[in-house]
Formats: C-alpha cells, sequence, structure tokens
C-alpha cells in the first residue's frame, strides 16, 4: 500500500482532491471554532520549511463530539485528526479507529506502528488542528502523571533496544515448525498410514500447528523484520499457508482486541454469547431480560466439550472462511488453497481426499485445547466492563495477567504467558518480555495498579471458576 503527499498553495496537503487546511468541512460545516490564528512555520514533505496558517485549536469537549463512524476525530500527541475518510482503508480494520473516535489515541497510536515515519505519511493529509494550549494532552480524567511515567518507560525500552528482533531466535521457530510437518510425513512414508501411525503423525502436525499459531502471531505484530513487507509476506506464509487461516480476518479480529481488551463491545474476544455469559455485565443483562437460550448456569461444564474441542476447527476456521468469503480477500483466498493443496500432495496418496480433510480437521481438533487455554487463561478470568476510558497501561493491566515463567511455559504459550507486557507493547518481540517484566511491574505497583502473575494450572482452572461466578450472576437475576 502505497501513498503519495503533496503540498501545493502555500502548504496545503491534497489527498484524492481534498484539501485539509484550515477551512476543512465535513457534510458542509467549518470545522474552525473561532479561536484566533496566527503564521508559523510548518515542515513539509520533510525538506523544507513552508509558511501556513496555524492550525485550528480544540477544546476536548468539541473532540468527544466526533464519536460516529460516519464522524470519528482522534487526538495523537496533542495534534487533532479527523480519520473518518481513511477508516476504510485503515490496514487495521475500520472498527480500531472508531474504538478510539473522540479520545487521546497517542500511546495506542504508539504501540500498533512499528515504523512510525510511514505511518505519519498517512496522518499529515489527516490533520485538522490540534488541543487548544489550555487543555491538557489527555481527557481530564486520566492520570498525567500516570501517562507520563509509561511513555518515559517506553522510551527508555527503545532506548534498550527492545523493540529490535532477534531473526535467529524466530529462524529456530521455524526450523522447528518445518521439522515437524518433515517429520510427520517421512513417518507416513516409511511406516504407512496405520492407526498407532496416524496419530503419532496427528500429534507432531497438532504441535506444528500450535508452534505456527504463535508464530504468526509474532510476524502478524510487524515484530520480526525491520520492513514491513517482509513482515507482511511472512505473516501470510505461517498464518495462511502453514496455518489455511485468513491474515485479514484475523488482524481486524486481534488488533480490535489489542486496542480495548475486555470492553463491551469494542472486544470481539468476549462477545461469545448467546453461547456463554462471560464477566460481570453481560449475565447479568441477560438475566434481567429473561434471556435462556442454554442453560447458563452449567456452562463452566460444557466449556470442556464446546469450547475446548471447537474453537479451532469450526468457530475460527469457519468465521476465516466465511470473512475472506464475503470480504473478497483474493491474496488470502490464493494463500490460504496452498495449505490444502500441500496437505494433499503430502497425504493424499496415504489417505484420500476424504482421509486428508479428516486429518487437518484431528489435527485441528487436538490443537484446540491447547490454543484455548492459552488465548483465555489471560483475559476471561480478569475485569471485564463497558468503554470508561482509562489511559492504555491501566486499559491493559485490567484486562490482562501473566503466567509464571518457566521454559516450559514460555515454549506451551509462545511466550504469551507475559501477556502484560505483549499487550503493553504489542511490536515488541517476545524474547525481550522477561527483560522488561521487572521496570513493568514497578511502574504498576509505584501507581497502584495490580500486577497479576499466577501459575499456569491455576490460570487453567480460573477460567472455569470465572464462567461459574458468571453463570451464578445470570441465575441470581434471571430467577429473582
Amino acid at each position: 500500500m502505497k501513498f503519495e503527499e503533496k503540498f501545493e498553495n502555500g502548504g496545503r496537503a491534497r489527498r484524492s482532491g481534498l484539501y485539509l487546511d484550515d477551512t476543512h468541512q465535513t457534510n458542509g460545516k467549518p470545522r474552525a471554532n473561532g479561536k484566533s490564528e496566527v503564521y508559523i512555520t510548518q515542515e513539509a514533505n520533510g525538506k523544507s520549511d513552508v509558511p501556513r496558517k496555524s492550525l485550528n485549536t480544540y477544546t476536548w469537549q468539541e473532540i468527544q463530539r466526533h464519536t460516529q463512524e460516519a464522524d470519528q476525530w482522534l487526538v495523537i500527541n496533542r495534534k487533532v485528526y479527523d480519520v473518518t475518510g481513511w477508516a476504510d482503508r485503515h490496514p487495521g480494520g475500520r472498527r480500531v479507529l472508531n474504538h478510539y473516535a473522540g479520545e487521546d489515541a497517542t500511546d495506542v497510536f504508539r504501540a500498533m506502528h512499528l515504523d512510525q515515519s510511514i505511518v505519519q505519511l498517512y496522518l499529515k493529509p489527516l490533520l485538522i488542528g490540534e488541543l487548544a494550549p489550555e487543555e491538557p494532552s489527555q481527557e481530564r480524567n486520566k492520570n498525567p502523571q500516570l501517562v507520563k511515567d509509561f511513555q518515559e518507560l517506553r522510551m527508555t525500552l527503545e532506548t534498550m533496544n527492545m523493540f529490535s528482533a532477534n531473526l535467529g531466535f524466530f529462524f529456530l521457530h521455524l526450523t522447528q515448525i518445518l521439522i515437524l510437518e518433515l517429520l510427520a510425513w517421512l513417518i507416513l512414508c516409511h511406516f504407512g498410514n496405520g492407526w498407532t501411525v496416524t496419530i503419532v503423525i496427528s500429534l507432531l502436525l497438532t504441535v506444528s500447528q500450535a508452534q505456527s499459531s504463535f508464530l504468526q502471531h509474532d510476524t502478524g505484530h510487524l515484530s520480526i523484520f525491520k520492513k514491513s513487507k517482509w513482515n507482511h509476506l511472512m505473516h501470510k506464509f505461517v498464518m495462511c499457508h502453514l496455518k489455511g487461516m485468513s491474515t485479514n480476518w484475523w488482524n481486524h479480529r486481534h488488533f480490535q482486541h489489542h486496542v480495548k481488551p475486555n470492553i463491551y463491545p469494542k472486544d470481539p474476544d468476549i462477545d461469545v454469547g448467546p453461547l456463554f455469559l462471560v464477566g460481570d455485565t453481560q449475565p447479568v443483562k441477560y438475566g434481567k431480560k429473561k434471556i435462556k437460550y442454554i442453560d447458563y448456569e452449567k456452562q463452566h461444564l460444557y466449556f470442556y466439550w464446546v469450547a475446548l474441542p471447537l474453537l479451532m476447527p469450526v468457530y475460527f476456521n469457519l468465521q476465516s472462511m466465511q470473512v475472506m468469503y464475503l470480504r473478497k480477500y483474493w491474496a488470502d483466498i490464493a494463500w490460504v488453497s496452498t495449505f490444502y493443496i500441500r496437505y494433499f500432495i503430502s497425504f493424499g496418496p496415504f489417505y484420500g481426499i476424504f482421509g486428508t480433510v479428516l486429518l487437518i480437521y484431528l489435527v485441528k481438533l487436538i490443537e484446540s485445547p491447547w490454543i484455548a487455554y492459552v488465548t483465555q487463561m489471560s483475559h476471561i478470568p480478569m475485569k471485564m466492563s463497558k468503554e470508561e476510558n482509562r489511559d492504555w497501561l491501566s486499559t491493559q493491566i485490567v484486562a490482562t495477567c501473566n503466567i509464571e515463567q518457566s521454559f516450559f511455559n514460555d515454549w506451551f504459550t509462545g511466550h504469551l504467558n507475559f501477556q502484560i507486557e505483549h499487550h503493553l507493547f504489542p511490536t515488541m518481540p517476545r524474547h525481550n518480555y522477561h527483560k522488561v517484566a521487572p521496570l513493568v511491574k514497578s511502574l504498576c505497583a509505584k501507581h497502584g495498579l495490580q500486577y497479576v502473575n499466577k501459575p499456569i494450572l491455576t490460570a487453567f482452572g480460573d477460567i472455569v471458576r470465572a464462567l461459574k461466578k458468571s453463570a451464578s450472576l445470570w441465575m441470581d437475576t434471571y430467577y429473582e
């Protein structure tokens, strides 16, 4: 995706025939708020200074009126941007932008974008003003000292080179995946397709698929290569070719989860109704409306025979296919096709077409509990709420928890046992999480935020305990 920006007529930015300057309008209404204007010098194209009028200034009260899909503004580093027209082309999906409409998005913008210089090119034409001098940099309900301390921590970590990836680390993980795939095929070639061999190769392919899930998660956050196009290609290779699922589907879903974790209705990962009711709000809502699609008081029990085995082969797999088809993600469809072609070529001669399809779904069925536990143990037991407009640090801390570090836990979870650090710094390579964890924990202690770190088996059990608690809330309101 490329973008060209030209400055004409005294420094106005032109994009698709639309001039964005001090008289920029939407729906025929001027954006200016009547504040005085002075002339300043502004950098253009990164090469020369061009005189132009100052930007319009806005109060937080004015900015917070623009929160709808058809009219959304956000603030980054005290600059006000109208992202309405850009939302449909946003690589992370339009909903991510709307989730921060009317808010300060400085920290989430920095967290989610690895290459700031490229993103700035997209931002410049969207600039419509800045915060008035008397306005604070964040909304008034936020703790400015906490925000400042977190931003200083991020700068410290950048100075420590914590956002630079060790390519050898990720190459070893990719090698592990490819060796497991090759080993499964060689065993099948040598011993034939008996039941014992089928079980062995299914387990090998399951480990390969699970580790592919973690590796695609790394590439999806653009944390491996310095050039985003290489991350993009690697993400396609791992997610589409090795796993058979859509990268665009994953991006649009997963980035919403990151920017607003455990927040209704912005985080799609907690939108699991009507099958499950999670948190404190949703069960009460269903109970008051006397909604009982399923016997929710037993949801902590049917979690074992519904959510665990069906998350990957049914829910995620079918949703990925549906999104690819309906939104016409042709590149993803082509890449995913190579996954099935590879399986049919490798295993078709032994199992036939139908048998190969069954093998694929058997592997996904075995992988599903693994991925379900890893992805849910750090969020389901944590706080879920409606939008409270918290600062970035607080938003992530209350919705995530860590799992104790060990060699096995690191490998088994793909380092997502450091969920707090991953959520605070999504573009940080996972091999650096353990290095920054003490600094994050110290900052949380300074501001009275609870930094939760628990044993892995306790975390598994907390999923079920949280579901049981939510079921009790539903029963209390449903039967009252």
